[in-house]
């Protein structure tokens, strides 16, 4: 079927290392960065679990909430969770989905046959506030994710949503940015009346 972006993320109730939720109510109005590990005690999730952590602040005032999911219960993500906040040195409050069953994992497709019959590779999902997915990527079981780069698509997401922008590659907060051929230039005089720079009629640059 697959999970695509636009497409509203899919619903369901979860045990969690922080108790149950019912994740679209969970949600509310926030942001969501939805990511799945292989299995607890393993060395590459734990270094993802504890800089998720060490980033709480971060997150927040993005008003993003993290979640994530492992293949095994609650009594071994609390175990789990000792050893992050041992090894990283921080203090995990996020909750992680206990999904020993793997049908939320396998619900969003974080089941990849040829890399495991049963564990999550590591899939990322950034959720809106209207339950939509807006952003997805995969990393294979040894490859840990860059996490400057989760919070800079948060960034660039954010940001087009409150201007009517696009970002160019590399983009970072404050950097150029690009008006969508989309908006003619009667309206971009209205939205950008700072102005802009035509490299092309196409391609259209400014400030924000």
């Amino acid at each position: 079927m697959g999970i695509h972006i636009g497409d509203t993320a899919p619903d369901f109730t979860a045990d969690t290392s922080t108790g149950k939720i019912s994740f679209h109510d969970w949600i509310g109005d926030n942001w969501v960065f939805f990511f799945s590990h292989p299995g607890d005690f393993t060395p590459v999730c734990t270094t993802e679990i504890g800089r998720t952590a060490q980033l709480a602040d971060e997150f927040a005032k993005r008003h993003v909430k993290p979640l994530g999911l492992s293949t095994d219960g609650v009594e071994e993500h609390l175990s789990w969770i000792e050893d992050v906040n041992d090894t990283q040195h921080t203090t995990v409050k996020f909750p992680i989905i206990a999904d020993s069953d793997s049908s939320i994992a396998r619900l969003y497709e974080m089941i990849h046959a040829n890399e495991s019959a049963t564990a999550a590779v590591r899939s990322v999902f950034i959720i809106d506030p209207n339950k939509k997915i807006r952003l997805t990527m995969t990393y294979p079981m040894n490859v840990g994710r860059n996490f400057d780069e989760i919070l800079r698509v948060i960034d660039a997401l954010q940001t087009g949503d409150a201007n009517k922008i696009a970002t160019p590659a590399d983009w970072l907060p404050g950097g150029t940015v690009i008006i969508p051929p989309s908006i003619k230039d009667a309206e971009a005089k209205t939205l950008f009346p700072q102005g802009w720079t035509e490299v092309r009629p196409y391609l259209r640059t400014t400030k924000i």
